[in-house]
């Protein structure tokens, strides 16, 4: 009896495990949740090298607040972060950078 209590035990622990790990690369393949991203360090980094760092800080923290993400490196990457790269202006031009 005892142990299909611990055989059930253990059963109950694995199921929990793996619910968790799913949930944690859930949120790693999508990106991080709405709210838990520093956008402000994201975008100060994403626009280190733009020849207008202003502009780009702000347009990139607008896309960043809307998004809940902000793709990496310095240009490129919008694959990772489709909102991000979908985003568009009045115009029709691209607004993330």
């Amino acid at each position: 009896m005892a142990t299909k209590q611990k055989a059930a035990g253990r059963l109950l622990f694995s199921l929990s495990l793996v619910v968790l790990l799913l949930l944690v690369e859930t949120t790693a393949l999508h990106g991080q949740a709405h709210g838990a991203i520093d956008c402000g360090a994201c975008c100060s980094y994403r626009c280190s090298e733009s020849g207008r760092p202003k502009m780009c800080l702000r347009a990139c923290n607008t896309c960043c607040e809307r998004c809940g993400c902000v793709p990496p490196g310095t240009s490129g990457n919008e694959d990772v972060c489709p909102c991000y790269r979908d985003m568009i202006t009045r115009d029709g031009k691209r607004k993330c950078p």
